[in-house]
């Protein structure tokens, strides 16, 4: 374990139960001072706003964020002037224009944008998205002759397509324009095409590459407005409001987990705000389908109750659903959209569980898990291409490493494969690399998360490339992956009052992280061990004061087998969670990390 820039351990934990080592998170003084007189926070509040890097003048951007202050030009986006003018140009020469979205929430997201702006003018955009097993990920030669059939002079790629040259060059072939706009990680040369708008393309100086894609389509939203108001295309009628839709863009932003700061997380922030009205009738339909209350929006509602269940229409059902829900104005349809996709959540929750079963044992039979590779590679026959990904986010979790799980089809020999990553390694561009050199059919992806198409032949070459790769940043990684605590309390402080306090800080995601808590010197008590592999105990301190507490996907785990025990004089690192059962107005503590002084 590396020292973490000489950091001591916090409560002494060097090794927790997970092998991982805590510290306090690390904070400037000064600023934490700044915050305090600045904003008139509590001490620990001010740390926790100093951790997450906001600076002395940041703050109230910070904890009250505004587009007014935040929003960026739209010009300082490469090619973002140019995508304006094509498409304003398309939609006055009566050209048909279609949006080809991703299969993910990001995706519907920003297709949904993309279809409530059109409508506003009057203009219907036909969605195009394709399917996950039959077409893959992306523009291809086939989709593009398939929209140019059904007579589309003008296709607008969103969430995908900045890697995709060559479907892109037969696109140009047949006549057929387009118009990509993605947040992906992409090559030098872009694709040949009318524009390419991404933050994190090379040479584009925008700043704002942790915008998910519905982020970019926001701001490209914004360009729209600015240059149909210059060809007078609103005269005799309101302006669209971008800011109606705000909720399709937190929605993109937290399910595809970018880094909520700046900008980003002024989207995110007021995105829940819109969103807690409920006025897109099929977000206010998905959640009532998954039989949940409507009220203030938070995070979770995004990333755990509407977002697996938009994601579970191209994982293992149509594509299409996800954007269709997203964009209807029928409550009706919308209703009818969000039955079938709580269905099939149901249905994906159930294949992935069978999944992920398998692959542990497969791994753990392996001993990839323990060795000193630097990543997880795991394939297995016939394992549904729309579960991998979600099966490598849980083997993450509990290896604390890169893993790409492929489902691989005895059939043609493909192997369709998706990863999760750890901080510090990059697996989108090891993945990217991995096709420049021919390993790989297609493949692309970011920082944390990337997707991949081999040959079931050359998966062993896949898995030694891959580690290779990235065995240069396992150290940096492993030297992250410190458990960061901003405060240590008792039980008898892990109150509403404080989980309110903190929640200032919300919404949370990478670059921001939710506020973890320790306690010293509990024991677990009635522990019990739940369907799922979940904990659940009573965490009592030395005074008697008590939590309710929740561990998940631990109970085999030396974590969960400690809880289980009921031992005492255990040190534990969680999360505040809202606890609303039966009116109770209390909270839980969500337990990340468990150590055991004995065992220092």
């Amino acid at each position: 374990m590396a020292d973490g820039g000489n950091a001591p351990a916090f409560l002494d934990v060097s090794r927790s139960l997970s092998g991982r080592a805590w510290r306090q998170r690390p904070a400037e003084a000064g600023t934490i001072r700044a915050h305090m007189q600045a904003l008139n926070l509590d001490e620990p509040m001010a740390r926790a706003l100093a951790a997450r890097g906001v600076a002395a003048d940041q703050g109230e951007n910070f904890l009250r964020p505004t587009l007014r202050a935040l929003f960026p030009d739209p010009s300082s986006f490469m090619d973002m002037d140019t995508a304006a003018t094509a498409i304003i140009d398309a939609l006055q020469a009566g050209s048909s224009i279609h949006v080809f979205a991703d299969y993910d929430v990001d995706g519907a997201s920003s297709a949904a944008l993309l279809v409530r702006w059109f409508r506003t003018l009057d203009a219907e955009l036909p969605i195009y998205v394709p399917d996950r097993l039959t077409e893959g990920y992306g523009p291809s030669a086939r989709a593009f002759d398939t929209l140019k059939a059904r007579g589309a002079d003008l296709v607008i790629t969103v969430d995908c397509g900045a890697a995709a040259n060559e479907a892109v060059a037969h696109a140009a072939a047949i006549g057929l324009k387009v118009v990509v706009i993605d947040h992906h990680m992409m090559r030098e040369q872009p694709p040949a095409c009318l524009a390419v708008v991404n933050p994190n393309r090379p040479g584009c100086n925008s700043g704002q590459g942790n915008l998910a894609a519905a982020g970019v389509v926001f701001v490209l939203l914004a360009a729209l407005n600015r240059e149909a108001r210059a060809r007078g295309l609103f005269e005799g009628k309101s302006e669209p409001d971008i800011r109606q839709w705000l909720d399709l863009a937190a929605m993109g932003a937290i399910c595809d987990v970018t880094g909520l700061t700046g900008f980003n997380r002024a989207l995110t922030s007021l995105g829940l705000k819109v969103m807690s009205d409920w006025k897109n009738p099929g977000l206010k339909a998905l959640l009532a389908a998954a039989g949940a209350e409507p009220g203030p929006a938070k995070s979770n509602h995004a990333g755990f109750i509407l977002g697996p269940r938009i994601n579970a229409g191209g994982r293992i059902g149509k594509s299409d659903l996800g954007a269709r829900l997203l964009s209807t104005d029928d409550p009706d349809e919308a209703r009818m959209l969000a039955q079938e996709l709580d269905a099939l959540n149901i249905a994906r929750r159930e294949v992935e569980a069978q999944v992920t079963e398998q692959a542990v044992r497969r791994v753990e039979a392996t001993g990839a898990h323990n060795d000193e590779s630097a990543m997880v590679v795991i394939a297995g026959e016939d394992w549904h291409p729309g579960v991998v990904g979600i099966v490598a986010g849980r083997l993450r979790e509990r290896w604390r490493k890169p893993v790409v799980v492929i489902g691989v089809d005895a059939i043609n020999g493909l192997g369709k494969g998706s990863g999760r990553s750890q901080p510090g390694m990059n697996l989108g561009r090891a993945v990217q690399a991995a096709w420049n050199e021919g390993v790989l059919i297609a493949g692309g992806g970011h920082a944390m998360a990337a997707g991949l198409t081999v040959a079931a032949d050359r998966i062993d070459e896949l898995r030694a490339f891959l580690n290779d790769r990235l065995s240069g940043e396992r150290a940096e990684a492993v030297a992250q992956d410190w458990v960061e605590v901003d405060a240590l309390i008792d039980p008898s402080a892990a109150t509403r009052d404080l989980f309110e306090a903190f929640e200032q800080l919300a919404p949370y995601g990478p670059a921001n992280p939710e506020p973890l808590f320790a306690l010293q010197g509990v024991q677990a008590r009635e522990p019990a061990a739940m369907n799922g592999g979940h904990v659940r105990c009573r965490l009592v301190g030395a005074d008697g004061a008590s939590v309710r507490a929740i561990a998940w996907r631990c109970a085999d785990l030396p974590t969960g087998k400690a809880l289980l025990a009921g031992q005492g004089g255990l040190n534990l690192v969680g999360r505040l969670k809202a606890d609303d059962w039966n009116g109770r107005r209390g909270v839980q503590f969500e337990i990340e990390d468990v150590a055991d002084p004995r065992m220092a």
